[in-house]
């Protein structure tokens, strides 16, 4: 593995584990880190890998911090290992698909472009999973539809925390590639 794809590999992991910083609920680098992955990771393998297991593991932290009690406040109702997870998982992958389609030329507007798709595709398929896993809501139309309007405060702080997350790792890796020969993009 050369050091680019070490940069870039640990800018994912550190993205997944800004989790463990207090944060509005789904303010997060969750759709970040899959599309910064997917765009500069070498490999589709690991475009769609790398983030899904740095999410995996802040999750398993999360669960640790948590049930060992070392956390107080916001963190402490929540859990790193729940029944959506999986859910999670899934769409943090389907969205580095999303990012495979910027690897050629991953322009500001492009990204952002791409950024708010996968906002919007987190927010769908998530909130469908809630409805249809969860007893939170009832398995009727309306529940789903109340699933879906009381899910838009989440939707909200997943916006603004895409675009933060978007702009710093995209914008802090192309002012790293202009100054560090070595993880500049390889010929084609």
């Amino acid at each position: 593995m050369n050091s680019r794809t070490l940069v870039v590999a640990g800018m994912v992991v550190l993205a997944a584990l800004t989790r463990l910083v207090e944060h509005p609920p789904n303010f997060s680098a969750v759709t970040a880190l899959a599309l910064f992955g997917a765009v500069y990771l070498p490999s589709r393998k690991l475009a769609l890998a790398v983030p899904v297991a740095a999410l995996m593991l802040s999750d398993l932290l999360l669960e640790v911090v948590t049930r060992l009690g070392w956390v107080t406040g916001w963190m402490v109702g929540g859990q790193g290992l729940h029944p959506m997870m999986w859910v999670i998982y899934g769409t943090t992958a389907l969205i580095a698909v999303l990012g495979l389609t910027l690897r050629k030329h991953p322009t500001i507007p492009a990204v952002a472009g791409v950024a708010l798709l996968g906002s919007v595709v987190f927010y769908v398929v998530t909130n469908f999973g809630v409805w249809a896993l969860d007893s939170l809501y009832p398995h009727t139309a309306a529940g789903l539809w109340d699933c879906y309007f009381y899910g838009l405060p989440f939707f909200r702080n997943q916006l603004l925390g895409d675009a933060l997350y978007a702009a710093l790792m995209f914008g802090g890796f192309a002012l790293a590639e202009r100054r560090v020969p070595a993880l500049a993009r390889p010929a084609q």
